[in-house]
């Protein structure tokens, strides 16, 4: 789900995706000698780099990431590994639509992959959170996993912006997109990795925040052969019955949450928690409902239920209830079949092929855990998957670790737990032996003493 932000003096920088970034051109290195040969099967148009880091402690300065790109993903007092050496492309696969002006290109499909001098055999795969670029998770995924030795692949999901829901001939179709991009981009990694090194890949994970959360879970539904596992931070889920969707809580939120701030009605906070807002989730509410629901909720009913508002784009920002087309006032159930349909189209089923493991935060006020982790982890046991699946439930973290940031005395934020996670995942899929389960899945009690920013423990 988004992480979609209202223009503000606080999340400038998170909107700040219109820039273009100029590509230093690759220098002249012995350890690159071979820099113009490195080929992206099915890639329309690639740049080469050779860097002396991979990181964004250099990347940023030499114009192969943009921070307004994974701006509010982590705390403030994250640390990130640096100094990893190597080679960087740049790039699109065939598309139409021109939403990313990333380097200029206005083109979507954009890509980048990591190769690290120094490779341990293994690939990383992610697709942008939210409706972000290729470079979302350049901080929070490839970083850390290039460190380790991984080479690292991203996605723009072939549509971005604030306006996604332009891409597309049917409902639904940007984000069907963003499924096909993701196994587009993992094939053609994987074989770029392998050409470039030399030898085959050990092994591949997908890893994903959010929308990227839900691409993971999508591609071990769908395309297990290509991936050893994967690690899925508090993704979206539609479910394939009908079930709570966000755009079922979410016009619940607009419609209350303005009368629960004003008086403190309790009508209208019962109505939140049954919606499925977590209890002790209400402090975050504020942030949420001036810089998140309303523009997520108008963007993703516009993507599968366009009708709903006639000739409006997205509805009206922030409507008051009996507006007529007010988001405030969306009855997804009362929506025709077509909408329905839209929705079962990008959904999930809990059938994994490969090991994964899910970590969300309980206090998640934009992805409530009820409706989302807890969801999916049942749909996974339904489906009789619960071996390959651990699912962790961290006390006190929410959607985006900024949060955390704001509210350090009430918070954790998640990505040490991710990271914790990433690490158990390896153990547990390790090849010739030796593979370690990963503790039982669990309510992982929040961290308050120690270096809650970087250290996380599942068990």
């Amino acid at each position: 789900m988004p992480l979609l932000l209202r223009r503000s003096a606080l999340f400038s920088a998170l909107l700040a995706s219109l820039l273009t970034i100029p590509l230093v051109p690759a220098r002249a290195d012995a350890r690159c000698s071979h820099l113009g040969r490195v080929h992206v099967p099915g890639a329309e148009h690639q740049v080469t780099a050779c860097l002396d880091d991979l990181t964004t402690a250099g990347t940023v300065a030499s114009g192969h990431t943009d921070a307004a790109d994974w701006a509010g993903l982590h705390s403030a007092s994250t640390r990130n590994p640096s100094g990893v050496p190597g080679i960087q492309i740049d790039g699109y696969f065939h598309d139409t639509s021109t939403s990313n002006p990333t380097h200029g290109w206005n083109h979507d499909a954009q890509f980048v992959i990591r190769l690290p001098e120094r490779w341990n055999g293994g690939l990383v795969v992610a697709g942008a959170p939210g409706n972000r670029r290729q470079y979302a998770n350049d901080f929070t995924i490839s970083d850390w996993v290039l460190a380790k030795g991984y080479a690292y692949a991203s996605t723009d999901k072939g549509n971005g912006g604030l306006e996604f829901y332009k891409d597309g001939r049917r409902p639904g179709d940007a984000i069907l997109e963003w499924y096909q991009r993701m196994t587009q981009i993992t094939v053609a990694a994987r074989a770029t990795v392998a050409r470039h090194y030399g030898r085959p890949l050990r092994r591949t994970y997908a890893a994903g925040i959010s929308n990227g959360g839900q691409l993971v879970r999508w591609a071990l539904e769908n395309h297990p052969e290509l991936y050893d596992g994967g690690i899925d931070a508090e993704g979206t889920l539609w479910p394939p019955d009908d079930g709570p969707n966000a755009l079922v809580y979410l016009p619940v939120a607009l419609r209350n949450y303005p009368k629960y701030a004003a008086t403190g009605d309790p009508e209208a906070h019962d109505a939140m928690l049954r919606a499925g807002f977590a209890p002790g989730s209400e402090f975050l509410w504020d942030f949420n409902y001036r810089a998140i629901w309303d523009g997520t909720q108008r963007r993703y009913r516009e993507e599968v239920d366009p009708d709903y508002d006639g000739d409006l784009e997205a509805g009206i920002p922030f409507c008051q209830s009996g507006t007529p087309a007010c988001d405030a006032d969306y009855d997804y159930y009362a929506r025709p079949r077509s909408v329905h349909q839209a929705v079962r189209r990008a959904s999930l089923t809990g059938h994994i092929g490969k090991p994964l493991i899910t970590v969300q935060g309980t206090l998640d006020a934009l992805l409530p855990i009820k409706v989302h982790g807890d969801a999916y982890a049942s749909l996974v046991r339904s489906e009789g998957m619960a071996w390959r699946h651990r699912y962790y439930r961290i006390e006190g973290a929410s959607h985006l670790d900024i949060e955390y940031d704001m509210f350090p005395d009430r918070m954790r934020p998640l990505l040490p737990c991710m990271r914790t996670a990433f690490e158990a995942l390896e153990r547990w899929t390790a090849r010739g032996g030796g593979q370690e389960s990963p503790p039982p899945s669990a309510t992982v009690p929040r961290q308050t003493s120690g270096d809650v920013a970087n250290t996380c423990a599942i068990s």
